[in-house]
């Protein structure tokens, strides 16, 4: 396995595919809400796995993580990964409502895991458009706990396959209000090798 270096030119490719899953995103969120929603662009990062708890506020930080797997040509899962205040304003951006608490309902639990349906999509059909690779996406599931807990899901999986994850820290805005959320990719060890191979940088 060939692991991704912060200075590597695979990260850039990478990048690159980031951005065009970005561009793919906003414009699927800005025609479920028929509003204009903007994206800064990706920031990417190649962490160790058990620093991704660290990032999120620490284990016993709440946080809600929506987790996709991916199959097909490449296996692995995806997480995005929201704090609370962010979760709450994202739903409120995409379903404005009277609301008698900030307790997350069933609404929420849709919405936001239509987002995550939604960025999962869009990153892997610009891989798939980039490397002529299938990739088939599972139904998202959404978590609302401490980050350790959410993390013990693909810790358990992921532990056993690799000890790199692939970040991608996402902005999203309307006007004034803005959300914050990391998106975390996490192929098995023979899905690296054949990403980035069918990217051309190895």
């Amino acid at each position: 396995m060939r692991i991704i270096k912060e200075d590597d030119y695979s990260l850039d490719v990478l990048k690159e595919v980031s951005n065009i899953g970005a561009g793919n995103a906003v414009t699927a969120l800005s025609k479920m809400i028929s509003g204009k929603i903007s994206m800064d662009v990706p920031d990417i990062k190649v962490l160790d796995f058990n620093e991704v708890a660290e990032v999120l506020g620490g284990e016993e930080q709440i946080i809600v993580g929506i987790y996709i797997g991916f199959e097909e040509d490449l296996q692995g899962n995806m997480m995005f990964a929201l704090d609370l205040d962010s979760a709450q304003n994202l739903s409120k951006l995409l379903y404005p409502r009277e609301r008698d608490s900030d307790e997350f309902d069933d609404m929420d639990v849709s919405v936001l895991s239509e987002v995550g349906n939604i960025l999962a999509s869009s990153y892997v059909n610009s891989l798939s458009t980039l490397t002529n690779l299938k990739i088939a996406i599972t139904i998202p599931s959404l978590a609302v706990d401490m980050a350790g807990a959410i993390l013990s899901v693909p810790a358990i999986q992921f532990g056993m396959i690799s000890d790199k994850a692939l970040m991608i820290e996402t902005m999203f805005s309307q006007d004034e209000d803005s959300v914050s959320g990391k998106f975390f990719l996490l192929p098995d060890l023979e899905s690296y090798d054949k990403l980035l191979n069918a990217l051309g940088v190895i």
